[in-house]
Protein backbone atom coordinates (compact mmCIF):
# COMPACT_ATOMS: atom_id res chain seq x y z
CA UNK A 1 0.00 0.00 0.00
CA UNK A 2 1.74 3.26 -0.95
CA UNK A 3 0.80 6.36 1.34
CA UNK A 4 1.47 9.75 0.24
CA UNK A 5 2.81 11.82 3.23
CA UNK A 6 1.29 15.19 4.15
CA UNK A 7 4.15 17.45 4.36
CA UNK A 8 5.18 19.07 7.78
CA UNK A 9 3.43 22.33 9.32
CA UNK A 10 6.53 24.15 8.48
CA UNK A 11 6.11 23.09 4.86
CA UNK A 12 2.73 23.92 4.32
CA UNK A 13 2.87 27.45 6.17
CA UNK A 14 6.13 28.22 3.84
CA UNK A 15 4.06 26.73 0.40
CA UNK A 16 0.45 28.67 1.58
CA UNK A 17 2.90 31.78 2.04
CA UNK A 18 4.42 31.56 -1.23
CA UNK A 19 0.90 30.73 -2.88
CA UNK A 20 -0.62 34.47 -1.27
CA UNK A 21 1.51 36.11 -4.17
CA UNK A 22 1.68 33.10 -6.64
CA UNK A 23 3.50 34.88 -9.08
CA UNK A 24 5.93 37.36 -6.91
CA UNK A 25 9.34 36.63 -6.34
CA UNK A 26 10.19 35.94 -2.55
CA UNK A 27 13.71 35.88 -0.45
CA UNK A 28 14.11 33.95 2.62
CA UNK A 29 14.43 36.68 5.11
CA UNK A 30 11.19 37.81 4.41
CA UNK A 31 9.65 34.35 4.72
CA UNK A 32 11.50 33.93 8.07
CA UNK A 33 9.92 36.82 9.47
CA UNK A 34 6.29 36.27 8.21
CA UNK A 35 6.43 32.61 9.05
CA UNK A 36 8.58 33.38 12.32
CA UNK A 37 10.50 30.19 11.22
CA UNK A 38 14.72 30.29 11.86
CA UNK A 39 16.89 30.04 8.80
CA UNK A 40 18.01 26.81 9.94
CA UNK A 41 14.51 25.49 9.19
CA UNK A 42 13.02 27.51 6.54
CA UNK A 43 15.82 27.12 4.14
CA UNK A 44 16.23 23.35 3.92
CA UNK A 45 12.50 23.72 3.56
CA UNK A 46 13.39 25.92 0.20
CA UNK A 47 16.11 23.32 -1.01
CA UNK A 48 13.69 20.93 -0.81
CA UNK A 49 11.04 22.23 -2.65
CA UNK A 50 12.86 23.17 -5.32
CA UNK A 51 14.60 19.95 -6.04
CA UNK A 52 11.11 18.53 -6.31
CA UNK A 53 10.16 20.98 -9.21
CA UNK A 54 8.04 23.01 -7.16
CA UNK A 55 9.86 26.06 -6.29
CA UNK A 56 11.70 28.16 -8.76
CA UNK A 57 14.65 29.65 -7.19
CA UNK A 58 16.74 32.57 -8.78
CA UNK A 59 19.34 34.62 -7.59
CA UNK A 60 18.25 38.90 -7.38
CA UNK A 61 19.97 40.78 -10.50
CA UNK A 62 18.94 44.45 -9.58
CA UNK A 63 20.08 44.75 -5.61
CA UNK A 64 21.59 47.83 -4.36
CA UNK A 65 25.41 48.34 -5.04
CA UNK A 66 27.18 46.73 -1.74
CA UNK A 67 24.80 44.46 -0.57
CA UNK A 68 25.10 40.61 -1.67
CA UNK A 69 22.19 39.25 -4.06
CA UNK A 70 19.79 37.33 -2.40
CA UNK A 71 18.38 34.10 -3.08
CA UNK A 72 15.01 34.52 -4.66
CA UNK A 73 11.71 31.76 -4.56
CA UNK A 74 8.19 31.29 -6.20
CA UNK A 75 6.01 28.42 -7.06
CA UNK A 76 5.96 26.53 -9.76
CA UNK A 77 2.92 25.27 -11.67
CA UNK A 78 3.20 22.11 -9.77
CA UNK A 79 3.94 24.16 -6.52
CA UNK A 80 0.49 26.01 -6.73
CA UNK A 81 -1.33 23.18 -7.27
CA UNK A 82 -0.12 21.36 -4.12
CA UNK A 83 -0.70 24.98 -2.50
CA UNK A 84 -4.29 24.10 -3.75
CA UNK A 85 -4.52 20.79 -2.59
CA UNK A 86 -2.97 21.99 0.99
CA UNK A 87 -5.39 24.85 1.16
CA UNK A 88 -8.47 22.53 1.07
CA UNK A 89 -7.38 19.46 2.62
CA UNK A 90 -8.55 19.25 5.95
CA UNK A 91 -5.83 19.78 9.44
CA UNK A 92 -5.54 16.12 10.75
CA UNK A 93 -7.25 15.60 13.88
CA UNK A 94 -4.01 16.48 16.26
CA UNK A 95 -3.27 19.56 14.45
CA UNK A 96 -7.21 20.72 14.09
CA UNK A 97 -6.32 24.57 15.76
CA UNK A 98 -3.23 24.90 13.51
CA UNK A 99 -3.44 27.38 11.10
CA UNK A 100 -1.12 28.78 8.18
CA UNK A 101 -0.18 32.69 8.99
Amino acid sequence: MVRSRRPSAQTTAVVLALASEPSAWRYGYELCQQLDLKPGSLYPILMRLTDRGLLEATWETNGPAGRPPRHLYRLTGSGRTLATELAAAPAPPWRAGWQAT
